[in-house]
């Protein structure tokens, strides 16, 4: 069922609560005289309410029809409810207000019968904790409460126009009228094609998600479709994916997933807790939630994390056998479901990838590095980790439980890592919080801040086992944090929204004020004079597949004496988290740097040496460190860079018409010089065709393959046919094309 929210608040004050949703059906050609009960097709609500719902959609009600029946015969008849018709068409009146025609036994007589509308939801409703509502019918309509009113009479039907306060529980409630006269009392039956849906709404300016912007709105709660980052910072990739919160049978999923989490409907009415709750519920390993992780490289038991392109598939298969986790996910999948389900929902939400992020395990608010009497990592003492992308999300809210200027975009993360109150889930935290260093703020403020902000803190043992601290690094946590721009698919770089611009008084500040709350608060004292700096970069999208790897490392001498560098060099392949898997070359050489002298290093890693050792990413992390001889100044980064996969290149073939069977080629080049084996490649489009798996066989070395996969198109428009490929040797490549579909005209039908 399609559903809409209507509130008849002041516009004034944003509120924290949404007004009332309802259900929609098909369009029919008119309202009908005599309704039918039962001739209601079901739809799927939310879809139908963020299709319809109307930026206007707080005017007050106050002329109320008054119906006086005179002259009646059937007055002193017990009054019985026939049917129950909710205007459920596409362009009834249900788009901006909450209506219904009832059906009576007998014309309603306001003087003497007495009418009720009753709705529940959850397991157990209760009155005082808002799960049961007993709308009583008034002579006219205030608004901030439950309420109905009748505004039109036709002999035995009545007109009802029904008010929500915006502290309303979200979910599904059950409706039946309740009649009562001097003969005795009525209820009508339960029909679940008249269950009415509730969803926060972002534009009731009474609610605590309210989003001003037209055009915010239209990306952040009804776009279907986005993207995705992922890579390095020096190599950003993105991929599309299909949200698909509008899919038949998606709002009931989202529903069963709060119902899962065990928690009190009577909490649904607030955002901040429901987020919490899909944080948790959407990773398993507490809760039995959505999608069980998995970083392993191992994934015979499940779906490869990097092949899916989409929510729909994910939650339909966990709704199909009852809340067991689906197998298996990684960060951005987690990231991609909670936008699909907090969209859903009402929620204002975007996915959000931050590169070179931070996983601070001890609460220090620093990432620490530990260095052995020789400068070799001591492995069993680093785990902090910096991954090379991480993906979550932002969503909007006010926050009136922080002190003002915390509202707006609010960080969650559902790829779960460290526990939140013993549980795994992480936010909301307010990004103005983040971005001020106020970890002391909830929710999970803290370790969200360590993500985009902690320094860098090499520490090295002493011969008494104790560690001193040698080196820091300020500026290579939270770099290019992305998210989908507003209206296109550009990539919009929010990295300001969670801190200042790097090495500024106000980010220094912020980070001094976050670490004073940290576990390491000592670490900060007066910097290391240095004039040998060390830094390594890579020209232009960087190394391919395939390829030999090329980097440089530039060591500048800023002083006016000769300086002597002993570098130690150590190429890694790395799990995306930032988690070491294997090494894959060390060497050691000796620099001389002349006075004010610039020299640049080329290095080079051949394809030969890592090709069997890649993970899913592609990842690779050179770390380099060094002592300068004259100042034993030390000098220490590390840098991460992936090798970039080919995309698929997906071209319609012919007219894409609604009813009509079209055709796309999908075409491949293979850039390894090694067999790819098993290959399968994945297709799905919202509106094109549901998701479609396919077995191709072997690709050989080079080669260039192309398959022609035929559907028929359900929905006109512009929609996004999306495919990927995945095998053993080669995962991460995908494709996506632009497709426009026509409405079959009048002439071939």
């Amino acid at each position: 069922m399609p559903a809409e929210r209507r509130s008849i608040r002041g516009r004034s004050a944003v509120g924290r609560f949404p007004s009332v949703t309802l259900g929609f059906g098909e369009d029919t050609e008119e309202e009908k005289e005599e309704p039918k009960e039962n001739n209601v097709k079901k739809r799927n609500a939310c879809q139908e309410w963020l299709r319809k719902v109307c930026p206007c959609c707080c005017p007050k009600h106050d002329d109320v029809t008054d119906t006086e029946v005179t002259g009646n015969p059937y007055i002193h008849f017990l009054l019985k409810v026939k049917s129950i018709d909710l205007l459920k068409s596409k362009s009834g009146a249900n788009r901006t207000d909450f209506e219904m025609w009832i059906t009576l036994s007998r014309p309603f007589n306001p003087t003497s019968d007495e009418l009720h509308l009753d709705l529940k939801t959850g397991p157990l409703a209760v009155v005082a904790k808002g799960t049961h509502v007993i709308i009583p019918l008034v002579a006219k309509l205030e608004g901030d409460r439950w309420e109905a009113a009748v505004v039109k009479q036709e002999d035995k039907k009545i007109k009802l126009l029904v008010n929500s306060p915006p502290t309303a529980v979200i979910g599904r409630y059950q409706l039946t009228v309740e009649t009562n006269n001097q003969n005795g009392s009525a209820s009508s039956t339960h029909d679940p094609a008249n269950d009415i849906y509730i969803l926060f709404n972002p534009w009731c300016q009474d609610d605590i998600v309210y989003m001003d912007s037209e055009d915010e709105r239209q990306e952040y709660i009804l776009n279907d479709t986005g993207r995705i980052y992922y890579g390095t910072k020096d190599q950003i990739g993105a991929r599309t994916w299909n949200y698909g919160q509008f899919n038949d049978g998606i709002l009931a999923v989202c529903l069963f997933v709060m119902e899962k989490s065990g928690t009190s409907p009577s909490g649904w009415g607030d955002p901040i807790n429901v987020v919490r709750i899909i944080s948790a519920m959407v990773n398993s390993p507490d809760d039995q939630g959505v999608l069980e992780g998995n970083w392993s490289g191992d994934y015979s038991n499940g779906t490869s994390p990097t092949v899916w392109s989409g929510s729909v598939e994910i939650l339909k298969e966990y709704h199909k056998k009852n809340g067991t986790p689906v197998k298996y996910g990684q960060c951005w999948v987690f990231a991609g479901v909670v936008t699909t389900v907090l969209r859903c929902l009402g929620v204002p939400t975007r996915t959000v990838t931050n590169f070179s992020s931070a996983h601070d395990t001890d609460v220090s608010l620093t990432t620490d590095v530990y260095l052995d009497e020789n400068l070799e990592p001591i492995e069993y003492l680093n785990v902090d980790s910096i991954w090379n992308f991480h993906v979550w999300n932002d969503c909007w809210m006010a926050r009136e439980d922080l002190p003002p200027g915390n509202g707006g975009w609010q960080a969650v993360d559902a790829t779960p890592q460290e526990t939140s109150q013993g549980t795994y889930c992480c936010g909301p935290a307010s990004l103005a919080a983040v971005r001020y260093g106020q970890v002391f703020l909830k929710h999970d403020t803290s370790f969200v801040f360590a993500e985009v902000n902690s320094d860098k803190i090499y520490w090295q043992k002493n011969a008494d086992g104790t560690f001193s601290q040698i080196y820091s690094e300020k500026k290579i946590v939270g770099v290019s944090i992305s998210t989908k721009a507003v209206g296109s698919d550009e990539r919009s770089d929010i990295t300001h929204l969670y801190k200042h611009p790097e090495g500024s008084d106000e980010e220094r500040i912020a980070v001094e004020t976050a670490c004073s709350y940290g576990s390491k608060a000592k670490a900060y004292s007066s910097p290391t004079a240095e004039d040998v700096s060390l830094e390594v970069t890579l020209d232009g999208e960087g190394p391919k597949m395939g390829k030999d790897a090329e980097l440089m490392i530039t060591l500048k001498n800023s002083s006016s004496q000769q300086r002597s560098v002993s570098l130690h060099s150590q190429v890694s392949v790395m799990y995306y988290t930032g988690v070491h898997k294997a090494t894959v070359r060390t060497d050691t050489t000796d620099i001389e740097v002349l006075p004010n002298e610039e020299k640049i290093l080329e290095w080079t890693l051949e394809y030969k040496d890592y090709k069997d050792k890649l993970m899913d990413q592609a990842a690779l992390m050179l770390t380099v460190s060094g002592r300068v001889k004259e100042t034993q100044q030390i000098l220490a980064t590390q840098f991460s860079f992936r090798l970039r996969t080919p995309d698929l290149i997906i071209k319609p073939l012919g007219k894409a018409v609604v009813g009509e069977k079209m055709s796309v080629e999908i075409s491949f080049t293979n850039p390894l010089p090694q067999v790819l084996k098993a290959v399968v490649f994945h297709v799905e489009g919202l509106g094109l065709l549901t998701a479609r798996k396919i077995n191709y066989g072997d690709i050989g070395s080079h080669a260039t393959v192309s398959l022609t996969e035929q559907f028929i198109p359900t929905l006109s428009g512009t929609r996004k046919l999306l495919a990927s490929l995945d095998c053993k040797q080669l995962t991460q490549v995908h494709g996506v094309s632009d497709i426009t579909v026509e409405e079959k005209s009048n002439a071939s039908l």
